[in-house]
């Protein structure tokens, strides 16, 4: 359902819409920006359902004490409390990543065929190698103006997959 939807579906709207063969950089963009939008759409709409919030307030613990562990302070649910629940490698900033860098990676793809562009989409790993490293330095380096420019829509995407966990969620994640 991932693949379909993130990878295969924004290729296949882009091919639908008339004037874009031979317009690549046009129909790069725009198979980027379905991408982006039904991501976002995903998101929000399961950030809604009872269970999911329930998930993302654990999620939010998770990130809680990762931060504290991070900062060396003993892991209790007094020094987890007060930390963030926006972290800079989420799997959330991290999968908003992969999709901005595929959108570069998408503007070098030269082709009209909507076969041949589902086909270089195995150049996935590739781009999620990529990404992985980009998070990965800018966690390491978050009071650089880079790594803050790169984390901050992924830090503004957890709004929507975490939230604030009670004392058992981060009695869980400790």
């Amino acid at each position: 359902l991932a693949v379909g939807l993130f990878l295969f579906l924004p290729t296949f709207i882009a091919g639908l819409i008339p004037g874009v063969d031979g317009h690549y950089t046009l129909r790069s963009l725009l198979e980027g920006a379905l991408k982006i939008v039904i991501f976002l759409v995903y998101l929000g709409l399961i950030a809604r359902m009872k269970d999911m919030r329930r998930l993302f307030s654990y999620h939010g613990a998770e990130h809680k004490t990762i931060f504290c562990y991070e900062k060396g302070l003993p892991l209790t649910v007094e020094n987890v409390r007060p930390q963030s629940r926006f972290h800079p490698r989420c799997g959330t900033s991290f999968l908003l990543v992969v999709i901005v860098l595929g959108i570069f990676v998408g503007l070098f793809i030269q082709v009209d065929s909507t076969l041949l562009r589902f086909a270089l989409r195995l150049l996935l790993p590739v781009i999620v190698c990529a990404a992985y490293e980009l998070i990965r330095w800018a966690g390491r380096h978050d009071t650089n103006i880079v790594s803050r420019i790169v984390t901050w829509p992924g830090k503004q995407l957890q709004h929507l997959t975490t939230n604030e966990p009670d004392d058992g969620m981060i009695e869980c994640a400790i």
